[in-house]
């Protein structure tokens, strides 16, 4: 979760990082196993005057000087108890949402646009934000996300795991990460997958994630005659163990921010097809590092994927240059640098609007 690899990963001769949260769960958990003490601040609906107050408390009992909020809600209600306890607020989008379903979201982040620094995390987006809101694209900071490079990992685990799932030493191995929500288009994936069976019959896909479309995904795998080779696999904490053993990671979404799950495939040194939407065209380089594809295209998806099977050598050349890619231009510690500097210049008295 990038909220928690930036406020885990700050200078600490710098900062000092303080969590506040919707709700207890998981992130709470990863938050205090890095030592960050997390704060819960449950918040009812729109216009929910408690929370501000609660979250203004907590400001000014920690002595808060920024406040760092991520999407929508924090970033509106975030902008809200910055004013009210002056101090500046950082405000990252990660991708679409929010903008042009409503139009009292757009006119929130108008006001959020004029009372903070916004921060989107590809070009794609800030053309995107800026369009929507109207604003001049250079009162969005570009930074994009970084993720670190994975480590290798043994043969002998690569085969247990292999073996645990039944897959054989000659098995080709697919792979997606990501919710299981109509965004990330696991549903133009199986139908590609039944053409690459069809050249590659020794294939199977592992589908990480979970979400309201595993029934509607596993029914439709099954219609399909492609329920053997597809392992649903939920929601796991082991996904850069699953990544090694990869020969493909591939992600056809219909909308992207900048994609996590590619840059962590990138990042173990996995050649990656992804839809040609979002952020992706500035991650996946077409032909170097991996294809991109036309999104809601099985047809275009079965072929990169099949030229890729069938041309092993390239495939470890794509992968090898994605994780070259990721280590100049997405790195963690490159991520970290460029927000820490961004909130000393918030911070300078000179850059600051009172």
């Amino acid at each position: 979760m990038i909220v928690n690899r930036i406020a885990a990963s700050l200078d600490a001769n710098r900062f000092r990082s303080v969590v506040a949260l919707y709700s207890p769960g998981w992130l709470k958990d990863r938050f205090e196993a890095d030592g960050l003490k997390a704060h819960v601040i449950p918040i009812n609906g729109m216009f929910d005057w408690r929370w501000v107050r609660e979250c203004c408390s907590l400001v000014r009992r920690e002595n808060v000087a920024l406040i760092h909020a991520h999407e929508f809600t924090g970033n509106t209600y975030g902008t809200l108890v910055a004013r009210l306890c002056r101090i500046p607020l950082v405000g990252t989008i990660h991708g679409r949402s929010y903008f042009c379903d409503q139009a009292k979201r757009r006119i929130a982040y108008r006001m959020v646009s004029r009372l903070s620094q916004l921060v989107v995390v590809s070009r794609d987006l800030r053309r995107f934000v800026a369009t929507s809101l109207n604003i001049s694209e250079t009162a969005l900071e570009l930074i994009y996300n970084g993720v670190d490079l994975v480590r290798p990992v043994a043969q002998e685990e690569q085969h247990r795991v292999r073996t645990d799932f039944g897959i054989g030493p000659s098995d080709f191995v697919l792979g997606i990460v990501g919710s299981l929500y109509p965004v990330k288009g696991h549903v133009h994936l199986f139908q590609a997958l039944r053409t690459i069976i069809k050249e590659c019959p020794n294939t199977r896909l592992l589908v990480i994630g979970r979400g309201d479309l595993e029934a509607d995904l596993k029914d439709q795998a099954h219609q399909l005659g492609i329920d053997r080779e597809v392992l649903f696999l939920g929601l796991r904490n082991d996904v850069p163990l699953l990544l090694s053993i990869l020969d493909i990671f591939i992600l056809p979404s219909l909308s992207e921010g900048l994609s996590m799950a590619i840059l962590e495939a990138m990042a173990a040194g996995k050649p990656v097809v992804a839809s040609r939407v979002g952020g992706n065209p500035e991650l996946v380089i077409d032909g170097q590092t991996g294809y991109l594809v036309p999104p809601q295209d099985p047809t275009s998806l079965a072929d990169c994927v099949i030229k890729l099977l069938k041309a092993p050598d390239m495939a470890r050349r794509f992968g090898a240059s994605a994780q070259e890619r990721v280590a100049q231009h997405f790195s963690h510690e490159g991520m970290i640098a460029q927000y820490q500097d961004l909130y000393e210049r918030l911070l300078s008295p000179i850059s600051w609007r009172c």
